[in-house]
């Protein structure tokens, strides 16, 4: 094998290495910006998702404040209580 032919051969390798790799990327949905550093690119639902997931990290916090607070809990009772005795 001469020289030029090698020299043509390895192009041929990292060319067709360049190709997969890409296309391994973009089937994973992985993005680069002007430096090549890899960006995972977000999902269209993330933005609604990470809003609701703080919705309901919220109504927990409520939902344990209620259930441990001693006071709240035997005033929300006899609330209850109330209501069942109409």
């Amino acid at each position: 094998m001469n020289p030029f032919e090698m020299v043509v051969a390895i192009i041929v390798v990292i060319t067709i290495g360049k190709v997969l790799s890409t296309r391994y990327r973009a089937q994973h949905g992985i993005a680069e910006d002007k430096n090549g550093n890899a960006l995972i690119a977000s999902d269209p639902d993330a933005g609604r998702l990470k809003e609701e997931v703080k919705y309901l990290k919220e109504r927990v916090a409520v939902l344990e404040k209620i259930a441990t607070d001693d006071r709240g809990a035997r005033e929300l009772e006899q609330e209850i209580e109330k209501l069942r005795d109409r």
